[in-house]
């Protein structure tokens, strides 16, 4: 199967480009596991977001393939989760039609509404017109768990979800579906993306890729918690870089503090 999924600049869901898709139930039957998905944006409406889009027109942005599909269970709603795998950048946007000539066919009935779904079905043929001509932006391949092809990164997800442990000798990688991406979006929002131990910054080595990349740790593992509590993105939550966290997470039988890392760092710096 073959995709649109349509990312706004302002926006209700908590898209996460390139890792997770927020959407409604209505589009249940199109976000498969293992679509083939093509990134769009609508016409730019606010300029503040300017600098964050390859054009202020209509335009295809990038590629990726849809991966597990889970409830949304910080809401009441009947919403969901894509995992978002592959994915790949336009180095330059796709305008979505050429002259007076669009690059999705648009069935006669819909002429009138067609662009209000977020999510579109497509033809092989059209797919293949829309990246055609483009270049990307490659994205390192993270390695994947084979039992569920999440993401894994230094023993954790590219969400910075801690790893399950079951067994002596294997790991098994899964989501961990109670963590909220408005949760994580706030903490960047309050402690910013830099590395609270080391000081990295994905963006200032990577560029625009590194972009708001960030692992956030939970500073009381949740699973020392006992069940559901109430999580401060402010107090609970702090940006760390993999490899701190992969560090901080070592030891399954301990979890090292934020400033017993930091003194391991200036001890043997």
């Amino acid at each position: 199967m073959y995709i649109i999924i349509t990312e706004n600049d302002e926006s209700q869901w908590d898209d996460q480009t390139g890792l997770l898709y927020n959407f409604p139930s209505k589009y249940i039957n199109l976000l498969k596991p293992g679509a083939k998905a093509i990134y769009y944006k609508g016409k730019l409406k606010n300029t503040a977001y300017k600098t964050k889009r390859l054009a202020t027109e209509p335009h295809y942005f990038g590629i990726c393939t849809i991966g597990e599909i889970f409830p949304d269970t910080s809401t009441k709603k009947n919403e969901y989760f894509a995992q978002i795998l592959d994915y790949q950048e336009f180095k330059d946007p796709v305008i979505f039609k050429v002259g007076d000539k669009y690059l999705e066919s648009i069935p006669t009935n819909r002429k009138s509404n067609y662009w209000r779904d977020g999510v579109r079905e497509l033809t092989k043929s059209n797919y293949q017109k829309i990246i055609g001509t483009s270049k990307y932006v490659k994205i390192p391949k993270i390695g994947r768990s084979s039992k569920t092809n999440a993401p894994v990164v230094g023993g954790h997800d590219s969400q910075g979800h801690e790893s399950a442990l079951e067994g002596s000798k294997t790991k098994h990688f899964t989501f961990r579906y109670e963590r909220k991406p408005k949760l994580r979006q706030k903490a960047i929002e309050i402690h910013g993306s830099k590395c609270k131990v080391c000081g990295f910054d994905f963006k200032s080595v990577y560029g625009k890729i590194g972009e708001g990349y960030i692992h956030i740790h939970h500073k009381v593992p949740i699973s020392k918690r006992g069940g559901e509590v109430e999580v401060s993105a402010e107090n609970d939550l702090i940006p760390l870089c993999e490899n701190c966290h992969s560090i901080i997470h070592r030891r399954k039988d301990t979890t090292l503090s934020i400033a017993q890392l930091k003194k391991s760092i200036k001890t043997n710096s």
